[in-house]
């Protein structure tokens, strides 16, 4: 694959390949955009991709996506993302993470990391012996995820408010898929707010945590897309709106916590046709980030919690911008990004 025309067609400022024999580190860094400040973004460890060009393609999308989240939720920060595949059989993982710090420190500051899909606030921990350029850490912030959350269900208070005139999810019925970290703190949100949950992981001991502590239904994964609800929450790994699933749903709107929900961009349009409004993914699963970045500036709970809880007027916003122009939402969220970064 011939990456230059792609990064520079898209914009990114750089993409990065790091290696280290001795642990086995193999891992990208994708660096969007520093315009507003250093780029930010978690860091994904998987055990394997179907090919090269397949995380390259992972890596620079993540990064763009964080670009558009930071600059649409105020901060001062650009977007990247970084991914580590992790060795096959039995490896050290500090020693591993250990390497990663020092990769991340190459890049002089251009790039913070944090906790992303597969990594913990103690991989932070090994990251931050090489480097400070790392968030999330066990002795700050901790686990983004439920802040990450109570973003997401305040974005979904502020589509309810759209669909139904009343930001209340009490007795609406939310179909979730993935109950881990994030899924499993945004059905705790759904269940202090009343709301009714249908949920499915590939982990059943997740699944059973949520049955026990929330009172939802269980699925499988195949099933929960076909359920009859008001608002499915993709809260698993990207591309779960795609041409086989998007047929299936039955559901008034889509907002979750994953990151690049749509497998492709005309998964959004082919939404709008069958009247299913989504909340773009970046637009109200920013609160992690959110929490993130305010560890860099000096870390306050209430704060990152009352940051995150703004989510709701940016999604009432630019539904209400989608109404009136006829533009679909996440057209208005890539406007007010621009906006935001021409500004600076």
């Amino acid at each position: 694959m011939d990456y230059f025309p792609r990064l520079i067609e898209g914009g990114y400022e750089g993409l990065h390949f790091l290696s280290d024999q001795k642990t086995g580190l193999r891992a990208l860094i994708g660096i969007h955009s520093t315009k507003l400040g250093p780029a930010l973004g978690g860091t994904r460890a998987l055990t394997t991709y179907d090919s090269e060009t397949a995380a390259v393609t992972d890596v620079i999308r993540l990064s763009r996506g964080m670009t558009y989240k930071a600059a649409l939720a105020g901060l001062k920060l650009g977007g990247g993302k970084s991914v580590i595949v992790l060795p096959k059989g039995n490896f050290d993982r500090g020693a591993l993470f250990e390497a990663f710090g020092r990769a991340v420190e190459s890049l002089k500051g251009r790039y913070i990391c944090a906790e992303d899909s597969g990594t913990s606030p103690s991989d932070m921990d090994f990251i931050l012996k090489h480097t400070r350029h790392v968030v999330g850490l066990q002795s700050k912030s901790g686990d983004p995820s439920p802040v990450t959350a109570y973003g997401v269900v305040r974005g979904m208070e502020a589509m309810a408010k759209h669909l139904w005139g009343k930001a209340d999810l009490a007795g609406r019925k939310v179909t979730i898929l993935g109950v881990g970290h994030v899924g499993y703190a945004l059905a705790g949100e759904l269940h202090k707010r009343g709301a009714k949950m249908v949920v499915a992981d590939v982990n059943p001991q997740a699944v059973q945590r949520a049955v026990k502590e929330f009172g939802c239904s269980a699925v499988s994964d195949a099933e929960l897309v076909t359920q009859e609800a008001d608002i499915f929450a993709p809260c698993a790994l990207g591309g779960g709106i795609n041409d086989f699933t998007l047929p299936l749903l039955r559901v008034k709107a889509v907002a979750g916590a994953a990151n690049n929900q749509l497998a492709e961009p005309r998964h959004g349009e082919a939404l709008a046709k069958r009247g299913i409004l989504y909340a773009p993914d970046y637009a109200i699963n920013s609160g992690g980030l959110i929490n993130c970045a305010l560890e860099v500036l000096g870390y306050d709970r209430k704060e990152a919690l009352e940051r995150a809880g703004k989510i709701f007027d940016t999604i009432d916003e630019l539904l209400r911008r989608s109404k009136e122009s006829g533009q679909r939402p996440e057209a208005v969220a890539d406007t007010m990004v621009e906006e935001r970064l021409a500004h600076g």
